[in-house]
Order: structure tokens, then C-alpha cells, then sequence
């Protein structure tokens, strides 16, 4: 029954996720509340993400949605960016990783209101004095902290005038290089408990795929009010956690 319910739940999950990012919110706290030990559930979900986001981002590629050449030097930096906000993250307790998160979720939400673009914008991604900074301050997020990590990045790429489709599949692209190494550790340190965590990426593939389907035929101007709804979510969840524990 849990891993039918785990593959579900990466369904579910992972569609949300790919359409507005937070599908960490719905997955964790089950894996949790099904008694997997912290570190096992952080492991199957890093692993979960990074197979299901490469299928994804790939998916678009083959589609000529997103090109590789364009996008690649995204990978170092939210690599380094992750590994940045990892060791950060270990010098820092975890109230003061809500109120960041809390934070910086909040400011995603303000910056959604400037500009009137709604991801109708059809700029190539390059490299300039925002996107790189912007990139490795969500990958330093990512390593910090993690769920809402898509989107924020989603809320960039918006500003940036980036298309939706193309957007989704720099996302899934993002995520994959910021998971993968977080994945090997948590799989050379032992902890992955791997008829749950094939379970959560059987579910995640299915996910991803379903919402890469769903972003193509998804009117852009729909986009932000469906970020904002997420957003306002993930605000009052994080709120809600630290206020119990």
C-alpha cells in the first residue's frame, strides 16, 4: 500500500512541480508521516528529482522547445550554488531556514507584480548581471533548503522574459544538476530505502511527464496567477511548521 501510495503522491507531486515548482511540500511530509526517517525521505526525494527532471527537461529538448547549447552554463552554477547554500546550511539553524525560505518566497510573490510580461516574452536565456547572480542565489536556496526552489526560478525567468515552455524546461534542467550530487551522497552514505524511493521515482517520471504535456498547451497568461496560488501556499505551510516545531 505505501509504495502504490508513493507512486501517487509522485504524481501528483511532480506535475505540480513542474508546472509552478513546491512539489517538494506535498512529497516530503507524506514520505515523512509513512515513518520513512528524514534522511532516507531527503535521499528519495533528491533521487526521485533527478531522474524525473532529466526526463522532462529532455522531453522538451527532443521537442525543440529548449536547446542544450543555450542553456548549459546553467549547470555550474546552480552546482555551486547548491554546494554553496549546503554549507551554509550546516552553520545555521533550522528556524533561521524558514524565515529565508519565508523570505524569499515573499519576495518572489512582490516581484511577480512588476511587469506585465506573463511569461508571453520569447527571450533567450543568456548569461548577464542578473540571471547568473540569480541562479546561484536559488541554487545557494536549493542547497539551503529546497522546496520552492522551482519557483523561484520560475519567477526569474519570468522577469527575464522567458518564454513559459522554454522556462519550464531550464527549471528541469536546473533541478537535475542541483539533485545530482546531493543524490550520490545520499546514496553512498546508505540511507536510501529503494523500494520507496523507485516507488516515489516511478510516480515522478509519470509526473513529469504529464506536466510537461499539461505547461505545452498551457495558456501563459495563467502562469502567474497559478504561481501566486502556490507561492501563498508554501508561505502559510512554512509559517505553519515553524510555528509547531
Amino acid at each position: 500500500m505505501d509504495l502504490i501510495l508513493l507512486y501517487v503522491i509522485g504524481v501528483v507531486a511532480t506535475t505540480i512541480g513542474t508546472l509552478a515548482g513546491g512539489g517538494g511540500f506535498i512529497n516530503l511530509p507524506t514520505m515523512l508521516l509513512l515513518g520513512m526517517p528524514i534522511h532516507s525521505a531527503i535521499g528519495a526525494n533528491k533521487v526521485s528529482n533527478t531522474v524525473s527532471s532529466f526526463s522532462s527537461f529532455f522531453t522538451l529538448y527532443k521537442r525543440k522547445q529548449i536547446s542544450f547549447k543555450d542553456s548549459y552554463w546553467i549547470i555550474p552554477f546552480s552546482l555551486i550554488g547548491g554546494l554553496t547554500g549546503g554549507w551554509i546550511a550546516s552553520l545555521l539553524s533550522s528556524k533561521y531556514l524558514f524565515i529565508v525560505a519565508i523570505v524569499l518566497l515573499v519576495l518572489g510573490f512582490l516581484t511577480s507584480f512588476i511587469g506585465k510580461d506573463n511569461f508571453t516574452g520569447n527571450k533567450e536565456l543568456t548569461l548577464n548581471k542578473v540571471s547568473g547572480p540569480g541562479l546561484y542565489g536559488i541554487g545557494i536556496y536549493d542547497g539551503l533548503f529546497g522546496p520552492g526552489q522551482g519557483t523561484l526560478m520560475l519567477y526569474l525567468f519570468s522577469y527575464l522574459n522567458v518564454a513559459y515552455i522554454k522556462s519550464v524546461g531550464l527549471v528541469r534542467l536546473a533541478t537535475f544538476s542541483s539533485c545530482f550530487g546531493a543524490a550520490i551522497s545520499y546514496i553512498a552514505s546508505g540511507v536510501i530505502i529503494w523500494p520507496l524511493t523507485l516507488a516515489l521515482m516511478a510516480g515522478s517520471i509519470t509526473g513529469a511527464q504529464v506536466g510537461v504535456r499539461i505547461a505545452e498547451k498551457l495558456n501563459p497568461r495563467f502562469v502567474k496567477p497559478i504561481l501566486r496560488i502556490i507561492t501563498t501556499i508554501l508561505i502559510v505551510q512554512l509559517i505553519l511548521e515553524n510555528l509547531v516545531f
